[in-house]
Parts: C-alpha cells; sequence; structure tokens
C-alpha cells in the first residue's frame, strides 16, 4: 500500500475500496444513524462518546469509507490533535458485514495514513466488556496496548482507552 498524506488511498490487496468520505451519501448516513441508536445497547447513557454527523465533520477530522461494489462495509476516523498525536474514531462496520476483515481493512489504512502524515501517537477510546471483544482483538493484534485516559474522556467502568506508537 502506499498512502498519500491526505489518505485518498485504495488498497491494491484488499476486496474492499477504501476512500476519504465527505459523509453526504445515504449509506453512510444510515451506517452512522443506526450505530447511535444501538450505542447503549451495551454501555449505559452518559458513558458513550460516539460521534454523530456533526462530530465527524470537525475540524482536523478525516472520514474514509470502505466499499464492497456498491455496498457501504465499513467506516473509520482519523482527528489529528497536533504535535504528533491522532485519534482513532468512529470505527464502525455495517452490521451485514461483521467479521469479513472490513474493519481490518480500514485500521491498516489509518494507521499507515498516520505514518504518512507524520504522527508519532495512535489513541482511541472504546467501551468494555464482551461486546467489545472482537474489536479490541483487533486493535491489540495490531499493537494497541491500554493506557491512560487522554483529551476530554473521563475514565469508567463502561470505557478504556488504548494506544500506538508509531
Amino acid at each position: 500500500m502506499v498512502a498519500s498524506a491526505g489518505g485518498g488511498v485504495v488498497l491494491s490487496a484488499s476486496p474492499f475500496q477504501i476512500r476519504i468520505d465527505d459523509l453526504s451519501g445515504a449509506q453512510i448516513r444510515a451506517l452512522l444513524e443506526y450505530h447511535l441508536r444501538q450505542m447503549h445497547a451495551n454501555s449505559p447513557p452518559g458513558s458513550v462518546f460516539a460521534l454523530d454527523l456533526s462530530g465527524l465533520q470537525a475540524p482536523g477530522m478525516t472520514v474514509w469509507s470502505a466499499w464492497r461494489g456498491q455496498a457501504l462495509v465499513a467506516i473509520g476516523a482519523l482527528k489529528d490533535w497536533g504535535e504528533g498525536t491522532g485519534e482513532l474514531k468512529s470505527m464502525r462496520t455495517h452490521p451485514d458485514h461483521l467479521r469479513q476483515g472490513a474493519a481490518a481493512a480500514v485500521l491498516d489504512h489509518i494507521i499507515e495514513v498516520a505514518k504518512a502524515r507524520g504522527l508519532r501517537r495512535l489513541s482511541l477510546e472504546t467501551g468494555s466488556g464482551e461486546a467489545f471483544d472482537p474489536a479490541l482483538a483487533l486493535y491489540r493484534k495490531r499493537g494497541f496496548s491500554n493506557g491512560p485516559a487522554f483529551g476530554d474522556y473521563v475514565a469508567s467502568d463502561f470505557n478504556q482507552f488504548l494506544h500506538l506508537p508509531l
């Protein structure tokens, strides 16, 4: 894979086309709405830090979508915090495409773009409990390890923080 500084790269070895997304398409908006409706299934209100459409359109945020043909399969975002740090945001896989490698492809893409942009650390906040085990296994397989809260996040029994030195 060759990642440009902008991140508009298609992974040739992946069955998915990954591209920067402007969040205007019906499929991506439906996936975001689905996720926001489901976000309290595993964590109580007040403990979830999910981004809505406006949060994903914030300055310093780049969103990628992964497609198989005409079907949206996953999304992920990178928030550049400056000073060599970035945050992995809103990794979401369409429920019809779980466990097919889409999240891994998006994560690998974002890690490569973060490196190409010169970031030194990538961090993320995610939930805790069995429902998050598949995502945690994916992150740990890529080298993320548990660490302290960062940014404006507050630690609770329902979340955890992972960091990856780049």
